[in-house]
């Protein structure tokens, strides 16, 4: 037995017209949406707290109308994060987008349960300690497969959730499918490190992958998404939809699976410890390759926490400049910014003065060959939304009083959500299921 599992989204922003691609064609099982990152949930608790119909992901609408009929039609069940921090109100919203599309009766999960602000005064310090609880936007420990997979038993079409692990949103259909048991470490591990090579989408497919004239990848502007046929034991075999662009090889699949990874020997989630260590994958041919090997152990007894913080407002300020002498005019442009903000009693509480395209990456760096042009950027974090309107204020002064030849100012004032982390008993947080049906 095997089932197939699309990879619908990597991020929050990601496209749309690959996910249609895999509805249509794909003959998927279960396509899931991976679109929450460490301080997106953060910015939709913040959405929520203005409205409270709202924050759940902003293009949950969009992508469920472009892929629901397919899906519908084709019996493919949708797993995603999308709800963010707002998992019920997402459910609503799905039903609503099911009925307006003619789709009555399909089953719509929430799961609930990882909002653990009430309990920051409990988590253990986990490299940085616990903020204040006056600074706290959000608190949320990443949960595990257990819900999903119990909504899909239920018959759930949709399951939606907030702050869930990444490669748990694909654990969760393949527990339901095959049956593995709580404590089955090694399919758990081998099916963790499937889910965590589909979790980034296109990455696997050549995506974050391709380097000119090193690692060539064709046809990027139609990028296919990723598929896993998962057996029973938590083997797999990874490739794409023929017909669309990127490549799936060894060398794109071992990138992905030692992305963001620390001991590879033991992947910490909340449903296993992974080793990934003796993981195997051979070349198919025609864009598949096979997975096999890897293992796990037990689960660990807390689970992470990411707590976002209100860390102050960001001012910012670019201008360019251009023709000989370019870089020594944006470097004069940057230290009469810094001079200014001093003259005017301003401290900020993090700055950089950057030159893009010389040393806004690459710190301390000199350019090689005196550039033609070159973008000059003041960032300061202050405490104050004033504050920080002054940085882009101060950067377009630059206009008339100096240096010579500056143009194309553009100025821009954030909020600053900070993130940290924490540890939680895993006995302290519980997973609950709403349901929606259209």
């Amino acid at each position: 037995m095997a089932i197939r599992i699309g990879s619908g989204a990597g991020f929050s922003e990601d496209r749309i017209d690959p996910a249609v691609d895999l509805a249509e064609r794909g003959q998927l099982d279960f396509l899931v949406f991976e679109c929450l990152a460490e301080r997106t949930i953060a910015l939709a608790v913040a959405a929520r707290q203005a409205d409270q119909a709202g924050g759940y992901d902003p293009l949950l609408e969009e992508r469920l109308r472009a892929v629901l009929p397919a899906c519908y039609l084709n019996g493919t069940r949708i797993v995603s994060n999308m709800g963010a921090a707002n998992p019920q109100g997402a459910a609503r919203r799905a039903a609503e987008v099911a009925r307006d599309l003619g789709l009555v009766g399909l089953k719509i999960a929430a799961v609930v349960g990882d909002d653990v602000r009430d309990r920051i005064d409990e988590l253990e310090p986990f490299g940085q300690e616990p903020p204040p609880t006056e600074d706290v936007v959000s608190a949320n420990a990443y949960l595990g497969h257990e819900a999903i997979a119990q909504a899909l038993d239920e018959g759930a079409h949709i399951v939606l959730t907030g702050r869930v692990a990444d490669p748990s949103l694909f654990l969760g259909p393949m527990v339901h499918a095959f049956g593995w048991g709580a404590d089955d470490w090694d399919r758990l591990g081998r099916g963790t490190a499937v889910g965590h090579l589909l979790e980034c989408a296109g990455q696997l497919t050549g995506g974050y992958f391709a380097d000119p004239g090193f690692k060539d990848v064709a046809d990027l502007a139609r990028l296919g998404f990723p598929i896993a046929e998962v057996r029973d034991d938590g083997s797999a075999v990874l490739g794409k939809l023929e017909n669309t662009g990127g490549r799936v090889s060894v060398a794109t699949c071992t990138e992905q699976l030692l992305y963001e990874l620390h001991d590879p020997q033991a992947y910490l989630t909340p449903d296993v410890t992974a080793d990934f260590s003796t993981i195997v994958f051979t070349d198919l041919g025609d864009d598949r390759v096979a997975l096999s090997g890897g293992g796990g152990g037990p689960s660990p007894r807390k689970l992470k926490v990411s707590v976002g913080v209100d860390d102050g407002w960001l001012g910012e300020g670019q201008i360019s400049y251009a023709g000989p002498g370019c870089v020594e005019r944006a470097h004069l442009a940057l230290s009469i910014v810094d001079e200014r903000l001093a003259l005017c009693g301003l401290e900020p509480l993090d700055a950089r003065f950057d030159l893009i395209g010389i040393d806004a990456v690459a710190r301390g760096a000199a350019a090689v060959t005196a550039p033609s042009e070159v973008r000059a950027r003041a960032a300061c974090r202050m405490s104050t939304e004033a504050d920080a309107r002054r940085v882009g204020r101060e950067v377009a002064a630059l206009y008339t009083n100096g240096p010579s030849g500056g143009g194309g100012v553009s100025t821009s004032v954030r909020p600053v959500i900070g993130i940290v982390s924490g540890l939680i008993d895993r006995r302290e947080v519980s997973q609950t299921l709403y349901w929606e049906v259209s």
